[in-house]
């Protein structure tokens, strides 16, 4: 027989750090003099973005768990990642503009004398928890020490895949400037980063660290850290100029007619970071397919001479029903279709795009050869690699 139930409230569960924090004070009373926070929420261009799965739960368990495609969203054998040194970081680029691909969305930039490390993941999952969550599918290039000094990072918006707390506080214990969309502040400080360190822009905002200007843009998204959604901070995508050189990192987004507004206003650029990977018919709003994000760098330059595209956020977490190598493939023929310079590197291998670009389709070697099966699932038919 048991006794009754306690009226008494247990022990309050604490909230896991990497939640982060919800905006307030004046931080929250700048986010509410927005122009693009109406009826409490920021807003999207374009309006309203499907944040969710389209669709039944039951479609998209169907197709997410299929048995004959879920093998293809990971790579059957080692990624070959750029054996990146310090060495290969230490020495200027000679063009004065140099790109390092980390793997999904993290890229390292070294435009005219400054660096600039763009949404940085470290960590091996992208979850707030160590123990689930979409793993890493291949290791990063260099540890983040090995980087040498950088001058800014810049977050693109709070998702576990763009912010990452094991990497926000290595670097919150050295000199480096954070460049975050408005009310991501909130989580840096809550981590360890001095206000003095933060700067929190708004769409169309500006600030200067050294000799370039950070420009945070609009992109097509939506935010969130906790169990709560409460689109209480800004996403972004951001346009950075030097005295020579000017580049743009599209963060995630959906596509939309601003890219053109983006172009004309800061553009043409000398390379775009754009998003092709982790796409899917259910959230059509909020991530570009790989023809949709070729179609934004184009609209970015506004008919000036073509930079170089490089592709990211694909081909480190499994996000998306797609084959994990499929953005890559796509990306290419598209660009080749268009006569569009692409980069392709390896994680982890830094390339100028003055100079000559990295070409090798390098996932084929962990993924057979590949042909494009666009579906209503986007799938891969995909043979296994030759074994010599």
């Amino acid at each position: 027989m048991t006794g009754p139930r306690s009226s008494t409230p247990g022990p309050r569960v604490p909230r896991p750090a990497a939640f982060g924090v919800d905006p307030g004070g004046e931080r929250l009373a700048r986010i509410r003099r927005s122009p693009h926070f109406r009826d409490g929420v920021f807003q999207n261009p374009g309006g309203a973005a499907r944040t969710r799965p389209s669709g039944s739960a039951l479609d998209f368990a169907k197709v997410f768990f299929d048995k004959e495609t879920r093998p293809l969203r990971a790579p059957r054998g080692t990624v070959p990642v750029h054996p990146t040194t310090f060495a290969d970081l230490a020495k200027p680029p000679a063009t004065g503009l140099r790109l390092t691909w980390m793997g999904h969305s993290s890229v390292l930039a070294e435009i005219d004398g400054r660096r600039v490390l763009f949404d940085p993941v470290w960590g091996e999952r992208c979850s707030p928890f160590p123990f689930a969550g979409p793993k890493r599918l291949h290791p990063v290039p260099l540890p983040l020490a090995a980087l040498g000094e950088v001058d800014v990072v810049v977050i693109s918006r709070d998702h576990y895949d763009h912010l990452d707390l094991p990497t926000v506080k290595a670097l919150a214990g050295t000199d480096t400037l954070f460049a975050v969309p408005l009310g991501v502040g909130a989580h840096l400080e809550h981590w360890g980063v001095s206000p003095d360190r933060l700067r929190e822009l708004d769409w169309h905002e500006s600030t200067r660290v050294g000799g370039l200007t950070l420009t945070a843009t609009p992109a097509r998204h939506f935010c969130g850290r906790g169990l709560r959604n409460t689109q209480h901070t800004l996403w972004a995508s951001w346009a950075v100029a030097g005295e020579e050189h000017r580049i743009y990192h599209s963060g995630d987004t959906g596509y939309f007619e601003g890219f053109k507004d983006i172009g004309a206003a800061h553009g043409p650029f000398d390379a775009t970071m754009v998003q092709i990977g982790a796409y899917s018919e259910f959230w059509p709003d909020i991530h570009m397919r790989p023809d949709e994000g070729l179609r934004a760098h184009l609209d970015l330059q506004g008919g000036a001479p073509h930079g170089v595209l490089l592709p990211i956020h694909w081909g480190t977490f499994n996000l998306a029903p797609h084959a994990w190598a499929e953005p890559g493939e796509w990306t290419k023929e598209a660009a080749e279709e268009a006569g569009q310079a692409v980069a392709l590197p390896h994680p982890g291998e830094p390339f100028e795009p003055a100079g000559k670009l990295p070409a090798e389709a390098w996932w084929r070697g962990v993924s057979g050869e590949v042909r494009r099966t666009w579906g209503s699932v986007g799938a891969l038919v995909a043979e296994p690699p030759k074994r010599g």
